[in-house]
């Protein structure tokens, strides 16, 4: 798919967790569920990092060029060496190692590690990082009119209000880990899901996509999954555009709305 449906199907997730939690009964603090939706919806761009033409490779200049010059790099030299018999040889490494689950739960995991470790200004780094992406994915079009310092800055600005925020208490910097040193360790969890996310929106499209590796499936380690072949689409396409971007509209609202106990 591309960058602002990956963004909507990310937040939209967000939500609709927000919505489960709060039918357990665990409401999550508003802060929670909106920074969460808004990493989620940025963490839902970062596997096409192995893409030089994608909306994160762009987001910040030769800083994300360069790393996706070494993660597309890298990416194939793992292919190269775990492919089974079964699976084709490869010039780049597009939808290989950062569209799986490894991957996805490797950097949650890091990235709640260094908000434990590294404190306030890893948190900020964080934040930042990822609502750079949610604005160039969810309002692309303003973003792509605007210049890159001005995205850079609103992302930095957002990042320092939403961290205030999240630190008054009950805001939820202690939310689901309320251990004391364990503040922020939750930002990990909408950087996996936004990753699974988008994994599972490739895997739609006429490609596929190698989530389960390294899981092998029959010859091929890197398999790619996805529907029948009939119901799969091209990304781009007016599925995309027409039918999925409008339904998760739908279901985000519908998941915030339920979320916040509006309905």
């Amino acid at each position: 798919m591309m960058g602002p449906a990956h963004s909507l199907s990310g937040a939209a997730a967000w939500l609709g967790v927000g919505a489960a939690a709060a039918a357990a009964g665990h409401t999550m603090p508003w802060p929670v569920l909106v920074v969460g939706a808004l990493i989620t919806a940025g963490a839902a761009l970062a596997p096409d990092l192995d893409h030089k033409s994608a909306t994160i490779s762009r987001a910040f200049g030769p800083v994300s060029r360069a790393l996706c010059e070494i993660v597309d790099k890298l990416s194939h030299a793992v292919y190269k060496a775990t492919r089974g018999s079964g699976d084709p040889r490869r010039n780049g490494g597009h939808r290989t190692l950062t569209h799986t689950w490894l991957w996805a739960v490797l950097i949650g995991a890091g990235a709640s590690a260094a908000a434990i470790t590294g404190g306030r200004w890893a948190v900020l780094a964080i934040l930042f990082v990822h609502l750079v992406l949610a604005v160039e994915g969810l309002l692309w079009r303003a973003a792509r009119m605007s210049s890159d310092v001005l995205v850079w800055l609103l992302g930095a600005t957002s990042a320092w209000i939403l961290a205030d925020v999240l630190d008054k208490p009950g805001n939820g910097s202690d939310w689901l880990f309320s251990a004391p040193g364990q503040e922020y360790l939750w930002l990990g969890l909408p950087i996996v899901l936004g990753a699974l996310v988008h994994d599972i929106g490739d895997a739609l499209t006429v490609s596929g996509c190698p989530i389960l590796w390294p899981i092998p499936v029959g010859r091929k380690r890197w398999y790619p999954i996805g529907p029948p072949k009939g119901m799969r689409f091209r990304a781009g396409s007016w599925v995309e555009l027409k039918v999925l971007m409008p339904a998760f509209m739908v279901l985000g609202g519908v998941g915030g709305a339920a979320a916040l106990n509006f309905i």
